[in-house]
């Protein structure tokens, strides 16, 4: 008889009948690559979890080096995080969690151990992860809950090239605990007896509210038992944002959502279904046809869920309103009865459960969005956001144009001559349309002044901080006048293609409309080309100007620039500036640029945020940032103390170049002072490119520019910096460099040391007395240090003996220097002896007349001392030859992939070993040795 029987991978009912293991320092060898990952956590034999954990007590020793090494197992073990859950970087003090495809920015500290109070910042971030999320209950609900794979597709405007990808995304602690508190208000507002209502989760734009909504559903189909799910917006450019969402993260959800296009579709599916489902519509289409004030019942089952997307429109509403008809001229002819779109969602759903997902507070005053949703079920501030590094926090900067009325006294008059023998009311109407917002705003004068402004600004403040920007404008016509005389100044930033140019309008419209519009209209193909090419930080696409669309749920991470020419306020106004609020890279801050002004409109935005208990400023004006600059520019400055650096702004390019490299010797000289330096300048760097548009910045120009330069020589030492890492950091301060310091900023390396001989060898005599003589012996010492460093790697990439050892040697000298147990006068000499004997090692080969990778295989078996002793180097050398060529007629293509072909690799070593009975003393870690080298001699060869 035979009988089917499914295995469970994971038992997620009883979660203590899984086998939960934690190794430490497990070695792990793939690709002849042996790699000891500091913490692995398998699930009944998976790894699902790795920690990468370096020294609270080492300086050097950052959390930034633990992503990095991180990198290095993708590609050197790469089968290790097939079925990786998370992975933890941590120094000890700060501790954050991410996925293999996060970049540093969206790794994040798991800040709550009980999920009900956010731990003390005193508190170590790893005990609070350990506690909060390494619990096995919360690790499995993630596993199984709270991990999406969003499919990616990019199109390069120029090749047509295009890139399909797919990025993992897990939910950070704010999204996970509010998801599991709005299940439970749900189930309980659904349940007989309940009160329909859900509540509110007010978590602040920019901080996954729409991911949020994802967890949320998927949850709740598991939950409720297969419930219909209806999600709500109120325009259809939201309606599609937030379905592209879901769609994506169908897995998750169980189910393919659906796109509701009409009412009739609306009605169709809801009319009948009894359970399942998870719709997109608009509110628009629950409001009654017209010449009808009720909307039809179409479902009358509890087992409903309506979603909300920002919920605290007008629209949400049960009351009787008065709405005035109007004729074609604008004229009153009647009125009639309007009902809020609550009224008709509980018309057509009387027993629907409602819940308000919301980026921002619902006003005091607005009563219609508590009595549909109820009250909030969890608040994720801008101040907790910014403090979890979920969001950047945004600066407001006042450049209001000051409009020039000439004649301003004969206005008058003027007026009255023009409107004789014309009737009043024409000339009331007319005065009226004159002094609209729109037509003061829209002055052609006033738009050239912004225009110019708008690019000057920008491309200075492109020059120490790259991104993008938006800018909002009043209207259609105002927004293409604007666009024209930008255009003007910059004609080359102007492409009537979709697919160049630097700057764009994005607006909707028809073929009616005036011909000065009709070239920025576009379909909803041509919108999302702009848009993708925008989220592109390669495109050359740098600027948008729009009206409307996408100041709302549009996610765009490198824009990092508003210019608001637009009067908003309340809602709409937070939700905009919130546009350049999104964490990409090492970007401070967004920066809102206003010439309106919003000063009292941002100010009543606080007041209602501050009423609903939110924390943190909507937008930090930027003399605050001035401040912090100046602040960070004294403590820079109190680190030169007893250098005068100043001398350097009015030097010669010869002594210039001196300067620098005695102000970076003079920095090595202070205790800790390089790490001190890099990371103060850093931070000094960063606020002065958010307030470089303040007199204060432009003052401080050429010194923080000569502050810099001293940090990228500084920079270009650090072994431990990559080469991606180093193009990032001096493509941010090229710009300020190149300007203020000319090419001294960043120079050849041995140049710049002072030698004279860039491409002579550092092995060589002269080099060596060179750098003995230098008179900057730190500097020297960093010098050593990298070049000794990278050469160790170049020539002994396939001696795994050789390499490790000479890498020890190195790292115990700078441990010891760290230490302060040599002075730099011992290190140096103990750096040039290591160079000698790194040299001696290389030339070794020739001299027992092997190539190098025999080389290689004679060094892992004489690293067993009773082999070398007893069996000579003769004999060794002959076992060394027989390896290399049993190793390379065994290797076959397939070698990487085929666990059967690494066999018998293995086992073709083994042989010649046991012939020749090596190691005399039967040492496994011998053998183990010479097979590693093996793997990594056969893994070069395919």
């Amino acid at each position: 008889e035979e009988r089917t029987l499914k295995a469970w991978l994971i038992d997620k009912h009883n979660p203590q009948n899984n086998n939960w293991v934690v190794s430490h320092q497990l070695t792990i060898i793939e690709n002849g690559q042996n790699k000891r990952p500091d913490v692995i956590v398998y699930l009944n034999g998976i790894p699902i979890v790795v920690f990468e954990l370096k020294n609270a007590t080492n300086s050097i020793a950052t959390i930034d080096k633990a992503y990095q090494q991180l990198q290095t197992y993708h590609k050197s073990i790469p089968t290790l995080f097939c079925y990786n859950l998370l992975e933890v970087i941590s120094d000890g003090l700060e501790a954050k969690v991410g996925t293999i495809t996060a970049d540093i920015s969206r790794f994040m500290s798991w800040k709550t151990a009980d999920g009900k109070t956010t731990a003390a910042r005193t508190t170590s971030e790893l005990q609070v992860m350990i506690e909060g999320l390494f619990n096995i209950p919360t690790l499995l609900d993630l596993c199984l809950n709270f991990i999406v794979f969003e499919k990616f597709k990019s199109e390069d405007a120029k090749t047509k090239i295009v890139k399909v990808g797919v990025i993992k995304k897990v939910a950070a602690y704010h999204q996970y605990y509010a998801v599991k508190k709005a299940v439970i208000s749900t189930s309980q507002a659904s349940d007989v007896g309940g009160n329909k209502k859900g509540g509110v989760v007010w978590h602040t734009q920019g901080s996954g509210k729409s991911l949020s909504m994802v967890f949320y559903t998927g949850l709740l189909v598991q939950h409720l038992n297969n419930p219909t799910v209806l999600v709500i917006t109120d325009r259809n450019d939201l309606d599609d944002q937030l379905f592209d969402t879901f769609a994506n993260c169908s897995q998750l959800l169980r189910q393919v959502p659906l796109q509701i296009e009409s009412r009739s579709s609306l009605i169709k599916e809801l009319k009948n279904r009894q359970s399942g489902g998870i719709f997109f519509t608009t509110i628009q289409k629950f409001f009654p046809e017209e010449g009808t004030k009720q909307y039809d019942q179409l479902s009358d089952r509890r087992n409903i869920v309506v979603i909300a997307d920002e919920a605290h429109r007008t629209q949400y509403g049960f009351e009787a309103k008065v709405k005035y008809i109007k004729d074609k001229e604008g004229n009153d002819i009647g009125t009639d009865i309007g009902y809020g779109f609550a009224k008709h969602m509980h018309d057509a759903l009387p027993n629907a459960t409602f819940i308000g997902f919301t980026g921002t507070p619902v006003e005091s005053t607005d009563k219609n969005t508590k009595a549909v949703f109820g009250e909030y079920v969890d608040i994720y501030d801008i101040e907790r956001a910014v403090i979890d590094k979920a969001t950047v926090p945004i600066y407001y900067e006042n450049r209001f144009a000051k409009l020039k009325l000439n004649e301003l006294d004969d206005l008058e008059d003027k007026l009255k001559d023009a409107a004789e023998d014309i009737p009043d009311y024409i000339v009331k109407e007319t005065i009226e349309k004159a002094t609209r917002q729109e037509v003061i705003i829209g002055n052609s004068e006033r738009l050239q002044i912004i225009a110019n402004d708008i690019i000057t600004h920008f491309e200075d403040r492109e020059k120490t901080s790259r991104g993008k920007a938006m800018v909002v404008s009043m209207s259609r016509n105002v927004a293409v006048k604007l666009y024209n005389q930008m255009i003007a100044i910059r004609p080359e930033w102007h492409s009537e293609d979709d697919s160049s140019g630097v700057l764009k309008v994005i607006m909707t419209g028809s073929s009616s409309d005036d011909e000065l519009l009709r070239p920025h209209i576009r379909n909803k193909d041509g919108r999302t080309k702009i848009a993708n090419r925008l989220k592109d930080e390669k495109d050359e696409l740098k600027m948008v100007i729009v009206i409307d669309m996408w100041l709302t749920g549009f996610d765009v991470p490198i824009l990092h620039t508003m210019y608001l020419d637009k009067d908003m306020k309340g809602h709409n106004l937070m939700q905009a500036i919130t546009r350049v609020n999104r964490v990409f890279r090492d970007k401070p801050g967004g920066l809102i640029v206003d010439y309106v002004p919003l000063t009292g409109n941002l100010k009543a935005a606080l007041k209602s945020y501050t009423e609903s208990n939110g924390k943190g400023s909507i937008a930090i004006d930027i003399a605050e940032a001035a401040a912090f600059m100046l602040t960070k520019l004294e403590v820079v400055q109190q680190m030169f103390h007893g250098f005068n650096y100043k001398e350097y702004f009015t030097a010669s390019t010869g002594k210039k170049m001196n300067i620098i490299l005695e102000a970076e010797d003079h920095i090595l000289g202070l205790d800790n002072g390089k790490e001190r330096y890099l990371k103060e300048v850093s931070s000094l760097s960063k606020s002065y490119s958010l307030a470089k548009s303040e007199t204060a910045a432009k003052e401080i120009t050429e010194e923080v520019a000569f502050f810099q330069a001293v940090r990228a020589r500084l920079a270009k030492f650090d072994i431990t910096v990559t080469g991606q890492q180093r193009k990032e950091f001096e493509d941010t301060i090229k710009g300020m460099v190149e300007t203020a310091v000319s090419s001294e900023g960043i120079i050849n390396l041995l140049d710049q040391a002072g030698l004279d001989k860039p491409t002579v060898s550092i092995f060589s005599q002269d080099f060596m007395d060179e750098v003995r003589n230098m008179k900057q012996k730190n500097v020297a010492i960093e010098l050593l240090k990298k070049l000794l460093s990278d050469q160790i790697k170049v020539r002994f990439k396939k001696n795994i003996v050789v390499s490790k050892g000479f890498t020890e040697k190195l790292q115990e000298a700078i441990n010891q220097y760290n230490r302060k147990s040599i002075t730099a006068l011992e290190m140096l000499e103990l750096l040039l002896e290591i160079t000698k004997e790194v040299n001696s090692e290389f030339e070794k080969g020739n001299d027992l007349g092997l190539t190098e990778t025999e080389k290689a295989f004679y060094d892992a078996l004489t690293s067993n001392k009773s082999a070398r002793d007893l069996m000579g180097d003769e004999k060794l050398m002959i076992i060394a030859k027989e390896l290399v060529e049993r190793v390379k007629k065994s290797t076959t293509i397939d070698w990487t992939i085929r666990q059967s072909a690494k066999d018998r690799v293995k086992l073709e070593v083994k042989r010649v070993l046991r012939f020749h009975k090596y190691p005399p003393d039967d040492e496994p870690r011998a053998t183990d040795t010479v097979l590693e080298q093996a793997e990594l001699h056969a893994g070069e060869l395919v």
